[in-house]
């Protein structure tokens, strides 16, 4: 399931496009519509949404909203229920909302958990759900013929949820691993405390995870969860949202038939009211483990509102003036370098809650500087008004950039669904958009004169050193006036099927072309393209200028490639050229920029990879051990000493080197014409000639005998581990679909369908869940597919067993081993290889279904020399046998000879462990059928045969040190 939590990362145009997690609690009053009512045509002009929608309100209360988008074969059912965090209104009792949107996926009477599953996976579906402060939404994604067998399960489980005591006891142990999960995450932790000291009563006081506490009793209560589940999960709080290749009419009798006879609720459970904030507050937040510093400046804010213009109006100002393009960003991040995050994030909820700025500062020492920094802008806000020219842009690039995000079917729906659960109306985001249409600069500052005020503040800070004393002492706002200086913002965007315009430039350079000692230098040359300027411009110009198009150029670096991407409007298309490929032809190559990309690099390697991020930390440190010695045996981030030796000329000679005319593959899609294409090409022929650097020779993985265990020692909650061997096998290998048939039944990415998810996660609640690749996906926490552009000439077979609890980490690598045994020498069955089969046929659509992910794909099939992606695996399929998928797994797999790497706290006590072989036995808090328990005894007293000297402890800190 989904968490969505503030994160430094939020893309703050994205947020106001998506106003998401509020609600309408009085939807449940509305009168019952006719049938097939259309919402209305759009709005010449004024309307985002392109598309007729019907809507329907059932007797019992029941919203349908049908969109049919006019794009084939997909159909997307959302269903927003009005209920999140907001809604936990009894003490003690924080946390159910998400807690429900997992055992959603417990199954009822007439479809179990297994079945439903088995269901879902025949479909070839995608399927999650998501948790906010002020709603659960449940998101699937299909082909179009399996819409009544969708319909029909889904209205299943929301009227006839069934679980027992002791599922409830085991899926409450795994939103413990959730929580726990997340707490490596500073951040996260300095919003809860946040929350905490900003609200008194309201129940935005606690976060959609809960209190910790909270989630620690939530085993007893058990009859609690029947109360919140009946009085939320009613028809007069839900939306069905049916987008896609659907006929209107005929969806809605299937509506009608499975979810007519769903019954109106009775109980209510008023939300208290919040008194009016008495502040400015300050709290600071210790970190156990290394960190650089936070600090956070947040106000009380307004609701989410389609006729009021304040939170609209809010929202535009902070995003201005402290968004990427911001004059503030530039001085701090670019030139004074004092930080190297700042991001503004207000969430639209039903009530009034915070919008906050934050930055993470390089150095503890200047945190009262940065603090003092962003509270001077914010005091000039209420007294010097943004231009028009500047607000006019900021409208211009939201109109473009909703235009550019609604390429697929998954995505409108979704879009949908996080502005429908307000009032269940398909108006709101047309309503929403007019709001924003109607700004002016004098609405914004009557917003900032009204909200941005000392009684509504709150100051939070988080750091693992001492900060200077000053910092607790907060200055009045008025004391710090000083003349505003305003400039204009930017947007990062994506790609879309629509009018935008997108081209991938693929160049053969990667990270293992690195010279030795300088590791880290091909990521440091393709940041120093994307994101500092151009010889004409300086990034903030280049920023600036995109700003008004929603255009965007980014850089992507991995092993064997380098990728860069561009995306703008057709109407747009020749002013970008002209400014954003300079950056790649003339790059601008500044002191100044080379510093702050140099030291942003090192904290992603230090901070965002090794400090803060177990799991991905793992899975980087098992690439890098399998393929010790060869060119793969470093990230692509580098190692420290690697980049702290890398000079600005280093980067002048490794582009001049690497982007060739000679080294590169070029991808355009969109509305495109001859003009764009020879301008693209023109631009390519500008690049010097010359095959660019030397290719690799495909890396050769190293093999071991027996298990070969790493242990990273670090401060941590909870034990990360990854393990895996080389193979030979990529795309254009003849087992490559063999083998993908494989792990995509054993541990498929993010779905809760495969055997690895089932006998770790599901009937054990071990972990969050347990994944098994045959390609490198870095980032795979952060997103269901992998990223394209990132091929290689080896890869790896990995498992990636999610963070469990210390005393468990001996089993869950028993379990894993286990189960990966079977497969090798049992194989799959008919049964099994019948059901992946049918299941990857329709779900490699949904791989590809964005134009994003087309391009990149097809670049992909180029490099590997195969045919596309799509018609190359249906292809395969088609004809593919199991016996076949069983050879391939005998010949590339082993159980036995395996790398292995732990992230552990104790790491001489889990060697110890791993090294006596002794039994490792698990505790449930429920009762366990005896089939489990005696599996559990066999599995428990595996010998795993591991060495003494096969068993490595390295503390994090040398970890990719040199």
């Amino acid at each position: 399931m989904e968490f969505f939590a503030p994160c430094a990362m939020t893309l703050v145009l994205a947020s106001i496009v998506y106003p998401a997690f509020a609600q309408n609690q009085g939807a449940a009053a509305q009168t019952p519509t006719p049938a097939h009512k259309p919402a209305g045509k759009a709005q010449a002009g004024k309307d985002l949404l392109p598309f007729q929608a019907t809507e329907k309100l059932l007797p019992n209360g029941l919203k349908i909203i049908i969109v049919p988008t006019g794009l084939p074969n997909l159909v997307s059912l959302q269903i927003p229920v009005q209920t999140g965090s907001r809604n936990e209104v009894e003490p003690g009792k924080s946390g159910f909302a998400h807690f429900f949107e997992h055992m959603m996926f417990r199954g009822t009477k007439e479809i179990p958990a297994d079945k439903y599953k088995d269901i879902l996976t025949a479909t070839g579906a995608r399927q999650n759900a998501y948790t906010s402060d002020d709603l659960t939404n449940y998101h699937t994604t299909f082909s179009k013929e399996d819409l009544e067998t969708i319909l029909r399960v889904e209205a299943d489980r929301f009227q006839n949820l069934s679980y027992s005591e002791a599922d409830f006891k085991t899926e409450s142990r795994a939103v413990l691993g959730e929580y726990n999960k997340n707490s490596a995450n500073p951040i996260s932790k300095l919003f809860e405390v946040t929350r905490d000291t900003a609200f008194q009563k309201h129940t935005y006081k606690h976060t959609t995870m809960g209190f910790l506490k909270d989630i620690e009793d939530m085993p007893n209560q058990f009859a609690y969860s029947k109360i919140f589940f009946d009085r939320w999960y009613r028809p007069e709080y839900t939306t069905l949202i049916v987008a896609g290749d659907v006929d209107p009419k005929a969806t809605i009798t299937l509506i009608e038939k499975y979810w007519g006879k769903w019954q109106r609720g009775k109980m209510q459970a008023p939300v208290p009211v919040e008194p009016p904030a008495n502040g400015p507050y300050y709290k600071h937040v210790p970190w156990p483990s290394s960190t650089l510093p936070y600090v956070t400046v947040s106000f009380h804010a307004p609701a989410f509102s389609v006729t009021n213009k304040e939170h609209a109006a809010l929202r535009m100002l902070l995003s201005l003036s402290f968004g990427a393009t911001s004059e503030l960003y530039k001085r701090l991040q670019q030139d004074e370098q004092k930080v190297d995050q700042l991001f503004d994030y207000t969430p639209d909820n039903v009530d009034p809650g915070l919008a906050t700025i934050a930055a993470r500062v390089k150095k503890p020492e200047d945190v009262v500087y940065v603090r003092d920094a962003i509270l001077k802008k914010i005091a000039v806000l209420s007294h010097a008004p943004l231009s028009g020219k500047e607000l006019d842009d900021a409208k211009s690039a939201l109109k473009y950039g909703v235009i550019r995000s609604l390429d697929n079917t998954d995505q409108i729906a979704g879009t949908l669904a996080r502005f429908v659960h307000y009032k269940r109306s398909y108006a709101t985001m047309n309503q929403f958009y007019q709001v924003i249409d109607s700004l002016t600069p004098a609405d914004l500052q009557a917003a900032a004169k009204k909200y941005l005020v000392d009684e509504g503040m709150i100051i939070s800070t988080l750091s693992s050193n001492a900060l200077p004393a000053e910092i607790a002492t907060l200055p009045k706002l008025a004391s710090l006036i000083e003349k505003p200086d305003y400039s204009k913002y930017n947007v990062l965007v994506q790609a879309s099927k629509l009018p935008q315009v997108r081209f991938k430039l693929v160049f053969n350079a990667g990270s293992a072309q690195d010279p030795a000692g300088k590791e880290g230098l091909a990521r440091m040359t393709a940041a120093m393209i994307d994101n500092a300027g151009s010889k004409e411009r300086k990034i903030d110009e280049v920023k600036k200028a995109l700003f008004p198009m929603a255009a965007s150029f980014s850089a992507q670096t991995d092993k064997e490639m380098t990728s860069f991407t561009g995306s703008v409007h057709k109407d747009k298309w020749q002013e970008y050229m002209r400014i954003a490929m300079p950056q790649l032809l003339e790059p601008g190559f500044r002191e100044e920029d080379f510093r702050r990309i140099k030291d942003e690099q090192k904290n992603a390697l230090l901070l965002d990879l090794k400090d803060n991020n177990e799991e991905e930390f793992a899975k980087e440190r098992l690439q890098t051990k399998v393929f010790a010695g060869s060119a793969y045996a470093h990230p692509v981030l580098g190692t420290l000493k690697g980049i702290e030796a890398i000079t600005l000329d280093d980067v002048k000679q490794f582009w001049k080197q690497a982007y060739t005319s000679g080294a590169l593959n070029v991808g355009i899609s969109g509305d495109v014409n001859d003009e764009m294409v020879n301008a693209l090409k023109q631009v390519v022929a500008k690049l010097p000639a010359g095959k660019g650097l030397p290719a690799i020779a495909a890396p050769a993985g190293k093999a071991t005998q027996g298990l070969d265990v790493e242990i990273i020692e670090k401060n941590t909650r909870a034990t990360a581990i990854s393990l895996g061997l080389p193979i030979t096998v990529t795309r254009a290998h003849p087992d490559f679909v063999s083998l993908w048939v494989a792990k995509t039944w054993l541990g498929e990415h993010r779905a809760s369908s495969s055997h690895l998810y089932q006998r770790i996660r599901e009937i054990r609640g071990m972990n969050y869940g347990d994944y098994a690749y045959i390609e490198a996906f870095p980032g795979g926490m952060f997103q269901f597919f992998p990223t394209a552009n990132r091929a290689r000439q080896s890869q790896l077979f990995e498992i990636w067993i999610r963070p469990v609890a210390p005393e468990n980490a001996h089993m869950a690598l028993r379990v894993a081993i286990t189960e990966l045994d079977k497969m090798v020498k049992q194989g799959l069955s008919k049964e099994q290889f019948e059901m992946t089969r049918a299941y990857l046929m329709k779900n490699v659509f949904m791989m590809t279904a964005t134009q994003d992910q087309q391009l990149g794909y097809a670049l992909d099939a180029q490099w590997h020399r195969t045919p596309e992606f799509t018609k190359m695996m249906r292809d395969k399929l088609a004809t593919l046998t199991a016996d076949e998928v069983n050879a391939a797994i005998k010949k590339h797999l082993s159980s036995e000879n395996l790398s292995v790497v732990m992230i552990a706290k104790d790491a001489a006590d889990l060697k110890e462990k791993l090294v006596a072989d002794a039994f490792s036995p698990i505790k449930y808090n429920s009762d366990k059928p005896k089939d489990l328990l005696d599996e559990d005894q066999v599995i428990g007293k595996r010998k795993l045969n591991i060495k003494a000297e096969s068993v490595n402890i390295i503390p994090a800190s040398k970890v990719f040190a040199e």
